[in-house]
């Protein structure tokens, strides 16, 4: 946290939202319905409550000016973390710049709470603008902000319409100031706060070893203690349990080498438990193991290198594939 950045994100929600009701044209009728005038309602960041007094005040203290309306005001009221949107965290974004590979975590989701102020002076204005903004929340509407450039992270932000209130207010004596009637749209802003940006280090060695996979007839080497009897014979089945028929897990016979007591089965089914016999169906052998181990079989690797070595991401460099395989690979794995 000590670390210097400044990703202006809630900056550009805040324009983002404002963007959205710039330039609303209100336009004013005659009793025929032919219009009178039109002209674009201002709106500014401001609260409500100092925004009126600034629309009522007198810039110049020598006169009493009344407000100018029809205007609007918006501002941020709050902002919640929102767990249903919550991503991986520990995932990286990586983007490819001039001055070489930036990374940046995955950003925290977080709801911004915006409340829109219209102030108009007739019931009349206050409609045609309200129905200006409405049609196009269904209740969302989404814009799309450039939130981190360097990274190339465009997101679609939602922009949620919660609910919508007014009221009409009469200051001072009758015939002294006129009422205002003030529209309050609560809008939610479904945006994000990403975390700072690092170098990314270059991937100099890629090496993938491609193996075969484990099935049940995989071979699996048991290490046996030197106390057991007897010598199990390849391609007969052991277990453990009571007996064959009531066991708890057995297997069938690869290769038996008392010299460094390891035995190999295959067919594993069942769970064997360490430090209880393992008991031979035939021969009646009988050796409890201490740990097993599964040897994969590996089919082939791959080792990519950019040539020449000292390439960096700045650079022009090509890549040096070089594969190995297992020669024979069928006939080293052993058959039953």
């Amino acid at each position: 946290m000590a670390n210097i950045f400044y990703n202006r994100i809630i900056r550009k929600l805040t324009v983002g939202f404002g963007n959205l009701f710039d330039n609303i044209t209100l336009v004013r009728y005659n009793p025929d319905e032919t219009e009178a005038e039109r002209f674009i309602v201002p709106i500014a960041y401001a609260a409500k409550e100092l925004y009126v007094q600034r629309i009522e005040g007198d810039a110049n203290l020598d006169k009493k000016v009344q407000m100018t309306l029809p205007r609007m005001s918006f501002e941020m009221v709050g902002l919640n973390y929102d767990a249903t949107r919550k991503q991986n965290t520990n995932f990286k974004t990586f983007n490819q710049t001039s001055s070489g590979v930036l990374a940046q975590y995955n950003p925290v989701p977080y709801n911004f709470d915006f409340n829109l102020y219209i102030y108009v002076r007739n019931i009349e204005d206050g409609s045609q603008i309200i129905e200006h903004i409405l049609p196009y929340f269904t209740p969302d509407y989404t814009i799309k902000l450039n939130l981190i450039p360097e990274m190339g992270i465009v997101k679609e932000i939602p922009v949620v319409l919660n609910n919508t209130s007014h009221e009409i207010t009469y200051e001072g004596t009758r015939d002294s100031d006129p009422r205002m009637i003030i529209w309050t749209l609560n809008f939610t802003v479904k945006g994000y706060v990403f975390g700072p940006t690092s170098s990314a280090g270059l991937i100099k060695t890629s090496i993938t070893n491609i193996l075969n996979d484990i099935t049940d007839s995989q071979s699996v080497i048991f290490n046996v203690a030197n106390t057991g009897i007897g010598t199990y014979k390849t391609g007969e089945i052991v277990y453990q349990g009571y007996s064959l028929n009531s066991a708890t897990a057995t297997a069938k016979v690869v290769v038996f080498n008392p010299s460094n007591n390891q035995i190999t089965l295959t067919n594993v089914n069942g769970n064997f438990v360490s430090n209880q016999p393992i008991i031979g169906s035939i021969t009646n052998s009988n050796y409890a193991f201490t740990s097993y181990s599964v040897s994969s079989i590996d089919y082939s690797q791959i080792i990519v290198v950019p040539n020449p070595p000292t390439s960096n991401s700045n650079g022009h460099y090509t890549y040096t594939t070089t594969i190995t395989e297992t020669p024979n690979i069928a006939n080293t794995y052993p058959k039953v």
